[in-house]
């Protein structure tokens, strides 16, 4: 087992990440994706002059050291989409939370058929359950931004655009070191989350969509605009 290594001034060093940012390359790579949330890594190596294996490899690293974030964002394309990466965030989720996403890897490491959707199954119930347990909302997108804002996403609801959807945009990712284990889970875990908040106020969840990067610097959830409580 490895022994945790001490800075100069006594504090523990983060060994995954400070090795990850032992190459110049990385770092480059790192503030590119900060520059501009999103990139594919084929993107970052046309910018970078590097080969492409040798990027995804980069890549890859920061994500395992907890520096980047990645998942599959398909901007409504058919066919399987690239993964795209951003910069992330400081603060992780809270700790009962982080552990039962964790759990949930766990126990989706073994099996088999479509991840995300087991995974969106399992955030329904546990998306009620938060929103049982917090204060009522008139709006349900009011309820999925305060479970949402609770879990540490960041979310802000943008300018309506007309018509009967609703768009939140998520600003940081507090499951970071979970997201790069299997993202396909934790994305899903997440849309089913929203999913169970709506469901609880009488609201069909099977409508929302949660598109990874859709926008610059934030995932996009969108979901019916009104709808009240039955």
């Amino acid at each position: 087992m490895e022994t945790p290594r001490k800075g100069p001034s006594g504090e523990t060093i983060d060994t995954p990440r400070h090795r990850a940012l032992g190459s110049q390359s990385r770092v480059a790579i790192l503030r590119l994706v900060r520059d501009e949330p999103g990139i594919t890594a084929a993107e970052v190596a046309s910018l970078t002059g590097q080969h492409l294996s040798t990027t995804r490899a980069h890549m890859d690293l920061l994500a395992e050291a907890g520096l980047l974030v990645k998942a599959r964002a398909s901007g409504g394309l058919p066919g399987r989409p690239a993964w795209r990466y951003r910069a992330a965030a400081e603060d992780p989720a809270p700790a009962p939370y982080r552990a039962l996403a964790a759990a949930l890897l766990d126990h989706l490491s073994g099996g088999d058929g479509d991840v995300r959707e087991t995974a969106a199954r399992v955030g329904e119930g546990w998306g009620r359950q938060l929103a049982a347990a917090g204060p009522g909302h008139e709006e349900p997108v009011d309820a999925v931004i305060t479970v949402l804002d609770r879990l540490g996403f960041g979310p802000r609801r943008q300018p309506p655009g007309g018509g009967d959807t609703a768009e939140v945009h998520l600003y940081t990712c507090p499951f970071l070191e979970l997201v790069g284990r299997n993202p396909d889970a934790m994305c899903g875990l997440h849309l089913g989350v929203v999913r169970g908040i709506l469901e609880r106020d009488g609201v069909p969840g099977d409508s929302v969509v949660l598109e990874p990067f859709g926008a610059p610097a934030a995932c996009v959830v969108r979901l019916p605009a009104t709808g009240r409580r039955s």
